[in-house]
């Protein structure tokens, strides 16, 4: 048993469900096994893109993030639902209370993914064991499949997990790295975006063994400080602990929404811009937060992305100070090109509890003042179900999957 569970290593698995809305929509109705299935927004208007599929949907050439017209192009036989999130985050948190019965040390990812640190976990048998009767576990309890990585740190047991897909166990030693993980194409490599395996490539790394023997200073110079942390990643090098606290850490609150299709219309974008900080609101409320400067991100028809953002003298929480900046920033910045999604983020977030707000005697009036109001407003927002200080607009009825939806989730875990 000392083999699997060195005294100065660790032994870190990465769970990742897969395909796990659909695979959701499976266990819920069984007739849909073996089908090609993908959940995406408003299908009856053939409107949308497509959040997840099954890997049945994968094989004609389905993707995520694919446009709806395009995914039933490829395959008409498509079966689309609505994403069901209620559904998604019960069958999540019943697979995250099986991972804590066997560590204390987990870590969520997202909705659908987390880490374990099972170094100290001797008592339930070998990590491979472990994996095997906690995949069976979540398959025959939940009729879910995951993938588990087995691996010395975070890095490796993650890219582990990727590796065998659906109802993989894969180990990854750093013994292993010349062939199983070097040989891989650059673009594989967790943390490796499309742009940064653009730029790699202009340097002749073309697959993660280059760049684990790649020139460190070179790598810098090419990608900044990221060059050497991607270098010893390549190299089996993450120092990173599995810790439970992380997903209490924030630092920007945000929420980011993919339009019914590509818009100009000033209308439509405005209610959207509504909705965001509503939802970024509601967040900041439940964190009891606050932060000093507003980003927002606008997504074109051609997937050109620009983020802009305003930095603040004070902290800001409320939705008309959040949305008054984001608008001034979205007019002055939007280049009248048809929008495909927006995304309005306050950054520099702390708790209140830890803001020394200093008001002065000029403007604490006018602070106390709005507080009375804003206490007001949330007891009659309690009594009636919502704000009746708010203008009254036009509902949107065919809700599109929130690109948010994983931190939404992630904030009701810790609660």
């Amino acid at each position: 048993m000392s083999q699997w569970y060195p005294k100065k290593g660790r032994v870190i698995f990465h769970l990742d469900m897969n395909s796990f809305y659909a695979s959701v929509e499976m266990a819920y109705n069984p007739k849909l096994k073996g089908k090609p299935v993908a959940i995406a927004g408003n299908p009856e208007q053939r409107k949308g893109i497509i959040v997840t599929s099954s890997y049945e949907a994968r094989a004609k050439g389905v993707k995520t993030t694919m446009q709806l017209w395009q995914a039933k192009k490829l395959c008409p036989e498509l079966i689309v639902l609505r994403p069901n999130f209620e559904r998604y985050r019960t069958a999540s948190m019943e697979m995250f209370k099986m991972l804590a019965e066997i560590t204390p040390f987990v870590q969520p990812v997202s909705i659908d993914e987390g880490y374990m640190d099972i170094t100290e976990s001797e008592h339930h048998g070998t990590p491979i064991e472990i994996a095997q009767n906690l995949q069976h576990k979540i398959h025959h309890e939940l009729d879910l499949p995951c993938s588990i990585g087995i691996a010395p740190n975070k890095f490796l047991a993650k890219m582990a997990s990727d590796m065998k897909k659906p109802l993989g166990i894969t180990i990854l030693r750093k013994r292993d790295l010349s062939h199983k993980l070097w040989p891989l194409p650059i673009e594989e490599m967790y943390g490796v975006g499309e742009k940064t395996a653009e730029k790699l490539r202009t340097i002749k790394i073309t697959t993660i063994g280059d760049l684990a023997k790649g020139d460190v200073y070179q790598l810098k110079r090419v990608l900044g400080i990221n060059g050497e942390r991607l270098n010893n990643r390549a190299n089996g090098i993450d120092t990173r602990s599995v810790d439970p606290e992380a997903i209490h850490e924030f630092k920007s609150i945000g929420s980011s929404q993919t339009l019914p299709e590509d818009t100009t219309n000033e209308a439509e974008i405005r209610n959207l811009m509504h909705q965001l900080t509503d939802n970024v609101e509601r967040r900041m409320k439940r964190k009891q937060a606050a932060g000093r400067s507003v980003q927002i991100m606008i997504r074109y028809y051609d997937h050109k992305t620009i983020t802009r953002s305003k930095k603040m003298h004070g902290y800001i929480e409320k939705k008309e100070d959040i949305l008054h900046i984001a608008n001034e920033l979205f007019q002055k910045h939007w280049n009248l090109d048809p929008i495909r999604l927006l995304g309005i983020t306050v950054q520099d977030v702390d708790e209140k509890q830890n803001i020394a707000k200093q008001l002065d005697l000029f403007t604490y009036e006018e602070e106390a003042g709005k507080e009375k109001l804003y206490a007001v407003i949330d007891e009659l927002s309690q009594k009636y179900g919502k704000n009746p200080f708010k203008q009254l607009q036009n509902e949107v009825k065919d809700e599109q999957p929130r690109t948010s939806f994983q931190k939404d989730f992630l904030d009701d875990f810790k609660r």
